[in-house]
């Protein structure tokens, strides 16, 4: 087969936990004599001619510059003729969706990963009704989870297969969850993924060490309100999340937006760390009865302009701070109750990944059908072409 991908984001390198299992799946395409082509986004002020990619075979990726992505798509969709042509969640302005329709009519496939990406459903950031109706034209759907693939069912009555990406490597994982060692950790501090809760118990618990990866929410502000706690370090941006699971003795999870699913929950635990989760959205799914989860209150609006981050500004809800230092309290004051939620979560990540089938997206793409036509083309809906612009940069620079 021939596989184009169209996604917004960066690729080379990827960013984010949706770039990482596209090119998961990809990978293994390639490593089976497949043709697979990326056309994406570059990473964050890089230009075109200065952009080297690493070599790989089978699989060419083709970053382009925002503007350029919609012709960059149609040329290679001419140039490749692709089997099938693998639309990614991350194309906010859905215009990608739009240029694969009429390029490959009948042979596209919605990747779906993030739902406030999605041009449908309470989560959205840029709904738009005829972009909904292209999804709903599309030949194929793949959700990476039980809970989006309910959730697109819900808003467009159309089933996704569900296929989770083989992202997380290869076992034997090490243990690397620490009773008496590391610091509390969180990962992309940000109002969606509820900084004000880890900064809240780093000020509640000065004795603790508290730990922070920042990722593509973290703005000046954040940084500035998290240094002014002594007790919080900053982890260095790494490759391998693996290098920044070192340092955690327990990871945060307090997200307060619709999660997709929870990727950084599985990667934990399967290290043994110990994980203290929202209870929201699909993270009850990436828990896998392992973690534990707390009730927060979600965001539910956000205001109509951009922080430093060119992310919309959201509305954070107080939330109440008592569960969560009740959690933390039980893992740092009781190495028993430690080592236990450390083996429980050793032992069900490591269930969880040792089912994954690399192979699935291959056989998935093999027997799909062409779709009869081709959907609408969207519209670019309501934003303007300034915030649609701001919006596709930060894409581009997530983790």
């Amino acid at each position: 087969m021939r596989i184009l991908l169209a996604s917004s984001a960066s690729y080379d390198p990827p960013r984010g936990g949706s770039t990482r299992g596209n090119l998961a799946w990809l990978e293994h395409l390639a490593g089976n004599g497949h043709e697979c082509v990326v056309v994406a986004g570059l990473p964050v002020e890089t230009k075109v001619e200065e952009h080297v990619s690493a070599p790989r075979a089978h699989l060419t990726i083709r970053p382009v510059e925002s503007a350029a992505q919609r012709a960059a798509l149609k040329d290679e969709v001419a140039r490749f003729r692709p089997d099938w042509v693998l639309v990614s969640s991350e194309d906010l302005s859905h215009a990608l969706l739009d240029e694969a329709h009429r390029a490959a009519p009948g042979r596209v496939v919605y990747l779906a990963h993030t739902p406030q990406f999605y041009p449908f459903g309470p989560a959205a950031w840029n709904a738009s009704e005829r972009a909904r109706q292209a999804v709903i034209g599309c030949a194929g759907i793949v959700a990476i989870a039980r809970f989006t693939a309910a959730y697109i069912y819900e808003n467009t009555g159309r089933r996704a297969a569900v296929i989770h990406p083989p992202i997380y490597g290869a076992a034997p994982f090490r243990r690397l969850g620490r009773w008496d060692a590391g610091a509390v950790a969180m990962i992309n501090p940000c109002d969606v993924k509820g900084v004000a809760i880890f900064r809240q118990l780093a000020r509640d618990n000065p004795s603790l060490k508290f730990a922070a990866l920042p990722g593509w929410g973290t703005t000046p502000e954040v940084k500035a309100s998290l240094d002014a706690e002594g007790n919080v370090s900053w982890i260095e941006p790494c490759r391998d999340i693996e290098q920044m699971l070192e340092r955690a003795r327990i990871l945060l999870v307090p997200s307060l937006w619709m999660e997709g699913f929870g990727l950084i929950v599985v990667e934990a635990m399967l290290r043994g760390i110990p994980v203290l989760a929202a209870d929201a959205g699909g993270l009850r799914e990436s828990a896998l009865g392992a973690a534990r989860l707390i009730p927060v209150q979600p965001i539910a609006r956000f205001q109509a302009k951009f922080d430093a981050q060119h992310l919309p500004v959201a509305e954070v809800p107080a939330q109440d701070i008592g569960p969560w230092q009740e959690a933390l309290d039980g893992l740092i004051r009781d190495a028993g109750a430690y080592e236990t939620a450390s083996r429980a979560s050793y032992e069900a990540a490591n269930g969880f990944v040792a089912r994954l089938d690399a192979g699935e997206m291959e056989r998935y793409l093999a027997g799909l059908q062409p779709s009869a036509a081709a959907a609408p083309a969207p519209a670019l809906s309501a934003l303007s072409a300034e915030k649609r612009a701001l919006l596709e940069r930060r894409l581009r620079q997530r983790r």
